[in-house]
């Protein structure tokens, strides 16, 4: 018999050799009917895969990401065994699962596939599927998969197996349909109710340019046919909300091939917008003692050679600036902190500074691929909201849940209440991508883990996630769409004052390094208002919106009228705009809507001899009438709320 251990630390006693479904069976039969794969001490596995020894055993559904992330790499495979019966021939590369379904890199030799062809490959999927064939793991040596793949003439898998040593190489079969796969796989097709095919993409073999070009088909799958008609609606929503289209709509950022690709221009509205957020982000960091600072947008190589930077971002970096002085060259700044470390270390410290806050909205430059360059969520150019603290170990844990108290009054103001605090560590299998010792590792990581206990804070942890620097606080944060998105850090560093060799004087007269805190609310600039603007579909708080009422005269004759009102609305510090087109008043009113400006203040003659406003709320409608003074402490009550 072996025990298994359940995620509410109950202990059951099976046979060796039980499998994740015999545990699910053996507690109800609804739950064994969800189930998809399971997590058996911390891996997923198969739900069919014998459990030999004692072990903890988490069961996943739907629910769970791996979940889903099981049952999206297996619908890749139900895709290729239905693309393999319909073009016979085809070869494949690789199909993962992705945050939102999955894909299969295919080589079609001298036949296309498009969206025209979409939905025959979708009905012979779902065909399949209806088969309830079983997802097969076997373990195969290497010589017979290579056999197996020779004949079947597959150079792809053939270079996939020579990374692969004898003992590691498992195959998984469906149907008519075997792959080389580590897995692990939902139990069966039957599980797949739903199909949808959603793009087709030229994707180079292994990312390498040099390589050959495959065909990379997308698709998603969800176990019921509700569930996609519901997560087609939300794409439709997401078009409308694309901060790209609402950007350019509401005059807000721009792009400029002139100035460059991933480098976005603020217009005056964005501008107002996002000096707004850096004003409410700096009125709070004064409150809580931090002191700003300034520092150039450059900085020698040498600097960032110290802090590991240039070779962490060297090859992400825009190319050195050579001087006309031999041997001095510079770089674009990728991070703020050595730049920090720097302004620490430019004089001896004292314990009695400590903990020392500095804060910067720093603007950092790194070469992103023009084929990763997205809107604002993703360029060359941005400004974080950057702060480092200075503090003793003993003042460490305090610090960090300042920081973390201050983040989530961020994301709280901003209207984010659908957040994930994930704790992110390094990858023990990879212990080369991390700079610093085991030992500064261990405390950093322990610091955060017990600061967010202490706090409260229901946490995740993701393995390999670390900055090359030292462990992290994700803020994951889900929008009105339920979309994830990584927004606000928080990072613990023994390391860099080390590189840097910062140094303050204890109470006992002796040096000590202090620790270092990385933090950013907002995490970019760009990136939180890109998110922000698909959050709110353009419709932001009062509070923050850079025009919060439109003045509509009905009338060239009060025209007079309504610029004294946007005059006496500027002394209460709300913010408008006079419309006094020669148009209609309606065109004026659906023009307001458009730009979705969250009051209109309609004037005439009625309004101009009484002193009053006539006043509209987007997507509401007529509020009656009031006077002016009335109408400015109703914005401002909303303002606070």
């Amino acid at each position: 018999m072996i025990n298994i251990t359940l995620p509410d630390g109950s202990v059951r006693q099976y046979p060796k050799g039980t499998t994740a479904m015999d545990v699910a069976l053996s507690i109800s039969e609804g739950l064994a009917r969800n189930v998809l794969s399971a997590k058996v001490n911390g891996e997923v596995w198969d739900a069919s895969r014998p459990i030999s020894s004692d072990a903890t055993l988490e069961l996943l559904t739907w629910d769970a990401p791996e979940g889903k992330s099981t049952f999206w790499h297996s619908s890749a495979h139900l895709m290729a065994e239905a693309l393999e019966a319909l073009y016979p021939g085809i070869k494949f590369g690789i199909g993962p699962p992705i945050d939102d379904g999955f894909y299969y890199d295919v080589d079609t030799g001298d036949r296309q596939i498009s969206t025209e062809d979409f939905q025959q490959i979708e009905e012979k999927m779902r065909e399949l599927a209806r088969q309830k064939n079983t997802y097969t793991r076997k373990e195969v040596g290497k010589a017979a998969a290579i056999q197996y793949f020779q004949e079947k003439g597959d150079e792809y898998k053939l270079e996939l197996l020579e990374d692969l040593e004898d003992g590691q190489i498992t195959f998984y079969e469906q149907g008519n349909f075997i792959d080389l796969c580590k897995g692990p796989h939902i139990p069966d097709t039957g599980r797949i109710k739903a199909v949808k095919l959603m793009k087709v993409a030229g994707a180079y073999w292994r990312g390498d340019e040099t390589r050959k070009q495959l065909t990379r088909i997308y698709g998603i799958t969800f176990p019921k046919q509700k569930e996609l008609d519901e997560y087609l609606e939300l794409l439709e929503e997401a078009k409308k909300r694309d901060h790209r289209k609402l950007g350019a709509e509401l005059e807000l950022f721009m792009f400029s091939e002139k100035v460059g690709a991933g480098l976005p221009i603020w217009l005056p509205k964005g501008t107002a917008l996002r000096t707004r957020l850096e004003d409410f982000l700096k009125k709070e960091q004064i409150k809580r003692g931090y002191t700003p600072v300034i520092t150039p947008h450059i900085g020698k190589k040498d600097l960032y050679v110290t802090s590991g930077h240039f070779a962490k971002y060297g090859e992400d970096s825009f190319q050195p600036i050579q001087t006309p002085k031999e041997g001095e060259v510079f770089l674009l700044k990728p991070m703020n902190c050595p730049h920090h470390c720097e302004i620490f270390g430019h004089r001896p410290r004292s314990y009695r500074e400590l903990p020392l806050r500095i804060a910067e909205f720093g603007t950092v430059y790194r070469y992103e691929q023009s084929g990763e360059l997205h809107g604002l969520t993703r360029v060359r150019g941005f400004t974080q909201d950057d702060a480092h603290l200075f503090c003793t170990a003993d003042q460490l844990k305090g610090e960090f849940l300042g920081v973390l108290d201050l983040t989530i009054q961020v994301l709280r103001k901003l209207g984010f209440s659908d957040y994930t605090a994930q704790i992110s560590l390094r990858d023990p299998e990879n212990p080369e991508k991390y700079i610093g010792s085991n030992e500064n590792w261990e405390k950093a990581e322990r610091a955060i883990i017990e600061a967010t206990q202490e706090a409260g804070l229901p946490t995740v942890t993701v393995l390999g996630e670390a900055a090359f620097y030292g462990p992290k606080l994700d803020f994951m944060v889900k929008d009105a769409l339920k979309r994830s998105w990584q927004l606000g850090t928080i990072q613990v560093d023994y390391n860099l004052p080390e590189r840097f060799e910062l140094e303050y004087i204890g109470p006992d007269n002796q040096p000590h390094r202090p620790v270092m805190i990385h933090r950013a609310p907002f995490g970019s600039m760009e990136r939180f208002i890109g998110v922000l603007i698909e959050h709110s579909a353009g419709n932001f708080p009062l509070w923050l919106t850079p025009e919060q009422v439109a003045v509509l005269p009905i009338s060239d004759k009060y025209n007079d009228y309504a610029h004294q009102v946007l005059a006496q609305l500027a002394t209460h510090d709300l913010r408008g705009y006079v419309d006094d087109r020669n148009e209609k008043v309606n065109r004026k009113i659906r023009d307001a809507e458009v730009n979705k400006t969250p009051f209109m203040a309609i004037v005439g003659e009625k309004e101009a001899e009484s002193g009053t406003l006539s006043i509209r709320r987007h997507g509401e409608g007529d509020l009656g009438s009031m006077p002016l003074a009335e109408f400015a402490a109703y914005l401002h009550k909303l303002e606070d709320e």
